[in-house]
Parts: structure tokens; sequence; C-alpha cells
């Protein structure tokens, strides 16, 4: 079993432009975080290993590929059982149209985003689900009419380790 590894302030600043820039070569990286190339990568190395980053993903200009039509639907279930939320959470994850979902504690269980070609496949994905009998009691539809801000969060900040 690995030990929990402290992240230092330049730890912070190779996640952020991880973050920031994705995949970069290993004089990028160290330019950009103010390090020598080799322990630079020695650190990023061991960052992956300890699964503080994830992947490498593009962010794709949707719009420029295709219309799309982005959904936030917020979801309660009828029963609040672990069973029901597990039977819930394992059929969300198989919809690629469902491209983010968070349970949340309140009023409603679940917050997703829904990212379809248009309104018949977005009501097609939802006779999906209801016909999935997984637990849905009930649902709320907010049709994203643009994007205002999509952004990572500041790890500096975050953790209080700007230096």
């Amino acid at each position: 079993m690995r030990k929990k590894t402290t992240l230092d302030a330049a730890d912070i600043r190779i996640l952020s432009a991880v973050q920031k820039h994705g995949q970069l070569s290993k004089t990028q990286l160290a330019e950009i975080v103010n390090l020598s190339p080799t322990p630079c990568w020695e650190r990023l190395t061991r960052l992956r290993a300890d699964g503080f980053i994830r992947g490498f993903r593009g962010d794709i200009a949707l719009d420029k590929v295709a219309e799309v039509l982005k959904v936030v639907v917020t979801v309660s279930l009828i029963h609040h059982r672990k069973a029901d939320f597990d039977r819930f959470e394992a059929h969300v994850r198989t919809l690629d149209e469902i491209t983010d979902c968070i349970a949340t504690g309140g009023g409603m269980d679940y917050v997703m985003t829904v990212v379809v070609p248009g309104m018949a496949a977005f009501q097609a994905l939802m006779d999906g689900l209801l016909e999935a009998e997984i637990g849905i009691d009930r649902w709320v539809v907010y049709i994203a009419a643009r994007q205002v801000k999509s952004a990572q969060p500041n790890l500096a900040k975050l953790t209080g380790r700007t230096g």
C-alpha cells in the first residue's frame, strides 16, 4: 500500500500546468513550472503513478463539429436505498449522451449534463431512462442557451500553495 503523497508548491504548479495545457514535453513543462527538466519529469511521473492525473483530454469545440443541444437535467429517485442509487448510477455510466452526473444532497438526487444532436434525441434518451425502470420519480429539464464559463478550479487557491 502506498503512503499518502504530500503535495508541495512545485507539485501544484505541475498539476496546474497539466490541467491547463494537457500533455507537454519535458522541456515545456519544466519551463512553465520553473524547475529543471529531469526533476520536473520525475515529479510528473510520481504524480501520475499516485493517481493525481487521471488522463489527458482534448477540449473539442463541439459547435464546430456538429449542431448539439446541451441540457441540464435534475433527477429525483422514488426510493433512496443504496441499491436504488447503485442501479441508477450503473445505468447512467452506460450512456454516452450523459457527459456529467453528480449525486447531490438536498432536493434532487442527481444533476446530469446531457449532450445530444437535438430535441428528438433528448426525448429518446429520456424515454429510454424511464423504460429502463431505474427508479426515476421526477426530473426537471433546463435547456442550455449558451456557455458562460467552463473552467477547471485554480489548484493553487484550493490548496493554499501558491509558491
